[in-house]
């Protein structure tokens, strides 16, 4: 079985039947992108660490430029796909555009799920769930993928959520996005339970959807014809334009991080030069260029353009010399494994590992991002139980504090769901929505290290 690029861009909107309405100015997958845009969560990633949290650098970046300029390299290699494809196969009824717009969109809203403090905040709400006290209690209770979607916690499951049902809560399908770009948004379409090394490839190696969201995604594999990969699993091989998502996040972050690190000190000019010409083919002709560029930040800003147009180029190759293994399900591996200068793009990160991420601005601001986590939902948790079980005869210190949680992530007229499971998802919805800046003010007040005013 082989998926087909004419169901694989389906405009069907997940939670709505209604039928597409394109314009000739306007199309389907540039609403997508629009509405992804005009969300609250979007906006929220201006305060979400990258790489250095809490910067007082207004030139670092946070996940709201990263996911710009992701979505920049996504919509440029998906057009260029796109006009392949569309020759290849004869879509009459699609753009090159469509798959750049799906790209973009997709790429837009790749780290919408992640919580504060980058993948710290990940670790900590895996690490809550599995060792702190009254977590650990409350989550071992669960079983099967509803326990593994808070032990094996995932910001691209959170991110499904957001887009899914969590933003326009009222809607069925939250945003109500075109299936094709959810399922171009899902690099791992899997649950979160499938069995340790059961499945082979990049597609199954983290969770894409949570046990409440796989009804959801569910409907959008079948609507764009993502094949199943096992016949009771939740599990599926990957929409092929998922492969341009993460390649535009996978060179995104290589190249981005090089130009911050040189820009923060922590890579001399030369040092950072020499990384990315090594990704050039025709050094000596960037060389000749560069000569005639005065300031070393804009030299650094040049190679960056053509280290990322080079890695665009190799990718577009790839992808096209594998597209019918990817459409069989045969190919299961990142683009950039699979490019000429993969050693060089490789480098570009081991380097950031070696050099940036460990950089100590970095470390203590994330060791507490940890901590501010944690503490969040080891002391929320028990509020909320207190109140499902007694109501009104709940504790004042919890009847108190339950206020500080917005009702969408309690329940209707803020009572607390009967489940333990959608307790607790409702709990990391919350924590995992905030931005830096608002954790570490609630921990601040909550703990008692600082009052209001």
């Amino acid at each position: 079985m082989s998926m087909n690029w004419s169901q694989l861009l389906s405009r069907k909107r997940l939670g709505t039947s209604d039928h597409s309405t394109s314009s000739a100015t306007r199309t389907d997958f540039q609403r997508d992108l629009d509405r992804i845009v005009f969300s609250s969560a979007f906006r929220r990633m201006q305060d979400k660490t990258q790489i250095f949290p809490l910067s007082k650098i207004d030139y670092v970046r946070t996940r709201l430029t990263h996911s710009l300029e992701s979505s920049s390299v996504g919509r440029s290699l998906g057009t260029l796909v796109g006009e392949q494809i569309i020759s290849r196969h004869g879509l009459t009824e699609n753009e090159a555009s469509d798959f750049g717009d799906i790209c973009a969109a997709a790429c837009l809203a790749h780290d919408i799920g992640n919580p504060p403090f980058g993948h710290s905040g990940e670790d900590a709400i895996r690490h809550w769930a599995e060792t702190a006290n009254y977590g650990q209690q409350r989550v071992a209770v669960l079983q099967g993928s509803q326990r593994e979607d808070f032990l094996n916690f995932e910001g691209n499951s959170q991110g499904f959520r957001v887009v899914t049902r969590l933003q326009n809560r009222d809607n069925p399908g939250g945003l109500q996005l075109t299936c094709a770009t959810l399922a171009a948004f899902t690099k791992y379409p899997r649950e979160s339970c499938i069995g340790k090394g059961r499945f082979d490839g990049v597609s199954a190696n983290k969770p894409g959807f949570t046990a409440q969201d796989q009804n959801n995604f569910t409907e959008v594999a079948e609507t764009v014809g993502l094949v199943r990969r096992d016949p009771v699993l939740a599990i599926w091989h990957r929409h092929p334009l998922a492969f341009l998502v993460e390649a535009a996040d996978d060179i995104c972050y290589r190249v981005i991080d090089i130009e911050d690190g040189f820009r923060l000190g922590h890579l001399s000019f030369q040092e950072a030069m020499e990384l990315f010409n090594a990704v050039l083919p025709d050094s000596t002709k960037q060389n000749s260029r560069l000569s005639r560029i005065s300031g070393d930040k804009e030299k650094i800003e040049f190679l960056r353009a053509k280290v990322i147009s080079q890695a665009i180029s190799e990718i577009l190759s790839c992808f096209l010399d594998h597209e019918q293994a990817i459409l069989d399900g045969h190919f299961d591996h990142p683009l950039m494994s699979q490019i000429p200068h993969r050693m060089e793009m490789d480098r570009l990160i081991e380097v950031a590992h070696e050099r940036i991420y460990i950089a100590p601005e970095v470390i203590e601001i994330e060791t507490a991002g940890f901590q501010v986590i944690s503490e969040l939902l080891e002391r929320f948790i028990p509020i909320i139980d207190d109140v499902a079980e007694h109501g009104k005869d709940a504790s004042p210190r919890s009847q108190m504090m339950i206020r500080l949680i917005p009702d969408q992530f309690i329940g209707p007229q803020g009572s607390p769901a009967e489940d333990d499971y959608t307790r607790l998802l409702r709990l990391t919805d919350f924590v995992s929505g905030m931005t830096d800046s608002y954790a570490v003010s609630l921990y601040k007040k909550v703990t008692g290290i600082s009052l209001p005013g």
